[in-house]
């Protein structure tokens, strides 16, 4: 048997927090569909074959524990039974934590006192240390049932993937653009992950990195999938731009038009997602200065989500090691073929719009 525990959910009004426990009990199926779940006030419990790690990757908990079931008349006798099994002979200092819920005729302090005493008489050779035990002995009464185990193992915590509704992410694969999605997944959001590949500038192999991240992140997100766009217009814009010395604006009109693809995602019948995430840091590249951002923004009409944006790179490592994503990151993968030898850092709003303005008309004309 395994204790389930979760945090933010239980902070909740009752309506959205039964909302919210549905949907974290229901990806705790999805996850483990061999096993049994029932809920008590406070708590989830699992029955059956449990993999642990598929368990840690479950947003929503917080933290776990297998656990052995006793009443609480059998309580005194099962802790001795229980401490043998989990090493307190083998063992020279130990801690004994306990929690109570429910109508007792006993507090949680004269529970403690009168348990320890318990293993004392029984392991004569340990010694109490409460700051840094070999063994910590956790005990759980709720009402007339008990559950004893040793271990707590941390969850992914946040809240139940999906209540927070859908986002589509702009995903190269890269360190960054993975981690961003997980930070949102975290929150509750479900990610429609979008490659953009942009005619020749992109390469076979960055796509295969893409998709090897995105196997990564079906350990959290079972039903993602990679969608694939396959765009020419960056080719046609580097030639006009080219013609009118204005390459250092390459990838700003990239960017924007990457916005405009995800946001078209994103509005699709059946999608329904609410905004854009993106794996953006400030200043990080020459296309993620504060001016930049602020010309990027303006391409879409839907909110641009960026949980990176106060992360240096450094962070942003130590979580893509944290999640997995980050052998897969660093595969080897050609860089964009179209990025420009001096790209704009200061980009004016005015002058981008003229561009994609004389972009359109060339296409007009081409058409014609």
């Amino acid at each position: 048997m395994y204790l389930i525990r979760y945090s933010e959910i239980a902070l909740k009004s009752p309506p959205v927090r039964k909302r919210w426990e549905d949907v974290l009990v229901s990806n705790i199926q999805r996850a483990l569909p061999g096993c049994k779940v029932r809920r008590t006030w406070g708590r989830i419990w699992l029955e059956g074959p449990v993999d642990p790690e598929k368990l840690r990757r479950v947003f929503g908990i917080v933290s776990f524990s297998e656990v052995e079931h006793c009443s609480l008349q059998d309580l005194d006798s099962d802790i001795l039974d229980f401490g043998q099994r989990i090493g307190l002979e083998e063992a020279g200092t130990f801690a004994l934590r306990l929690r109570r819920v429910g109508e007792h005729p006993f507090s949680s302090q004269e529970k403690t006192v009168e348990l320890a005493d318990r293993i004392l008489e029984r392991f004569y050779h340990l010694k109490v240390d409460l700051e840094n035990p070999e063994v910590t002995v956790y005990v759980e009464i709720r009402d007339k049932d008990c559950y004893l185990y040793r271990d707590i193992v941390k969850g992914a915590g946040g809240l139940p993937l999906g209540v927070e509704g859908k986002l589509v992410a702009l995903f190269s694969g890269g360190i960054d653009s993975p981690v961003a999605a997980w930070m949102m997944m975290k929150r509750g959001c479900k990610i429609i992950p979008v490659y953009a590949d942009l005619d020749s500038f992109s390469s076979e192999s960055a796509l295969k990195r893409a998709e090897a991240v995105i196997d990564v992140l079906r350990a959290y997100q079972p039903d993602i999938e990679l969608r694939v766009v396959r765009d020419n217009f960056l080719m046609k814009a580097k030639e006009v731009m080219k013609a009118n010395d204005l390459e250092n604006y390459t990838c700003l009109i990239c960017k924007r038009r990457m916005y405009r693809v995800a946001e078209s995602v994103a509005r699709e019948a059946g999608v329904g997602a609410k905004g854009i995430v993106t794996g953006e840091s400030l200043g990080q590249v020459a296309s993620q200065t504060l001016d930049n951002l602020f010309v990027l923004d303006s391409a879409v009409g839907m909110p641009i989500y960026r949980p990176l944006i106060g992360f240096d790179k450094v962070e942003a490592e130590k979580i893509a090691r944290e999640i997995g994503t980050f052998e897969a990151s660093i595969m080897p993968a050609e860089g964009c073929k179209a990025v420009p030898h001096k790209p704009a850092t200061r980009a004016k709003l005015e002058k981008v719009l003229r561009i994609e303005e004389d972009l359109s008309t060339h296409a007009e004309s081409q058409a014609a």
